[in-house]
């Protein structure tokens, strides 16, 4: 890593020390190359041992991560996309730095409202008319 690459590091990115990173075979374009570099990255951050994220963060994070995330808390991300393997490193940690992201933003809470009366009348005689139209479409009465 050069001093170059921390002026890129997103913001929400945890500290190296706190990610995994393993190296994998991605397959895809690239010929016969393609099938002895491992250019894929597999990128793993224990959410649960983090002493980076508050509490409530954590919890979201993992909701958010879903299926990316174990049983113990570790989400796993994969980046394959690109046939080089710093871009792929790149990739999985700016992916996993928007979700922290969106993790940290808590959800705004939602005010209950009630209808007003045009609406509640508007309702009704919505209802009203519909009930006419199936009313109106049995069998006539037989002569």
């Amino acid at each position: 890593m050069t001093a170059d690459d921390h002026h890129h590091r997103p913001r929400h990115l945890p500290p190296e020390h706190e990610l995994e990173e393993r190296f994998i075979l991605t397959g895809g374009p690239g010929g016969q190359h393609v099938n002895r570099t491992e250019s894929g990255v597999q990128l793993r951050f224990d959410v649960g041992a983090s002493a980076t994220l508050a509490d409530e963060v954590k919890a979201r994070l993992l909701k958010l991560a879903g299926r990316r995330a174990d049983r113990d808390g570790v989400i796993t991300i994969e980046a394959t996309r690109f046939r080089s393997q710093p871009r792929n490193r790149a990739d999985a940690r700016e992916r996993l730095a928007a979700l922290i992201e969106q993790a940290s933003r808590a959800p705004r809470k939602r005010i209950a409202t009630r209808p007003s009366r045009a609406a509640k009348k508007r309702r009704v005689d919505d209802k009203k008319h519909r009930a006419r139209i199936k009313a109106r479409r049995g069998t006539p009465p037989a002569e």
